[in-house]
């Protein structure tokens, strides 16, 4: 059976991507694709997310790993599949949402913070919990995690930052999600493509780094 995981441990950062426009998320992912980081999580809060991702699937195909993140509705989860979203990331675990997502057939990610909740998680069924807000642990925290869940594919998201990378991955994380620290939202804003791109190439080549 074929590793549902293998693109996601081979991407190692995911960019949670939220733009004002579908325009500025385009720009974005482009400059975070050409910075080395391939993992694109285009967000629900991102005006028209299902058009973005369609475009980005169309340009890249499978050099970058696509999906669609702040997915909190049936529908929304339709629209991400249609538009050939690989994974579909949710902040939280609601068991009728992620039924939903898992009748999708792509690999799912839902939110957890306490063991109660990674407990549901993996009761439902889900590829990856997605450890969120990850920043109030840290990766000690997630360390503690690993005592209970061993063998449970954790995704950190929320404080993950090049200097911490390689703490996040030794703590056990499966990948890492990575917001404010390379999606910027001034810079996403500000339309400054150099920034973004090499706030990327620092995250690419600290989990270079982390894996050599």
């Amino acid at each position: 059976m074929p590793d549902r995981l293998s693109r996601a441990r081979a991407t190692g950062v995911l960019a949670v991507l939220r733009a004002p426009s579908p325009e500025l998320a385009l720009e974005a992912s482009e400059a975070i694709i050409r910075g080395g980081v391939t993992g694109i999580e285009v967000t629900f809060s991102t005006p028209d997310a299902p058009a973005v991702i369609r475009e980005l699937v169309a340009r890249h195909g499978d050099a970058a790993y696509i999906g669609a993140g702040t997915v909190t509705t049936i529908e929304q989860a339709s629209l991400a599949t249609d538009a050939g979203a690989e994974f579909l990331v949710s902040p939280g675990t609601l068991p009728t949402l992620t039924r939903a997502m898992l009748d999708t057939g792509r690999v799912v990610m839902t939110g957890a913070m306490t063991p109660t909740e990674v407990m549901g998680a993996l009761e439902l069924g889900v590829d990856v919990v997605k450890i969120f807000p990850a920043s109030l642990g840290g990766p000690s925290y997630l360390g503690a995690l690993r005592g209970p869940f061993p063998d449970a594919p954790l995704m950190p998201t929320g404080g993950v930052s090049p200097d911490n990378l390689a703490d996040w991955f030794r703590a056990g994380a499966v990948a890492v999600g990575a917001g404010g620290d390379l999606a910027n939202g001034a810079s996403l804003k500000a339309s400054d493509w150099a920034d973004i791109e090499q706030r990327s190439a620092r995250f690419a080549a600290a989990l270079a780094a982390t894996r050599a």
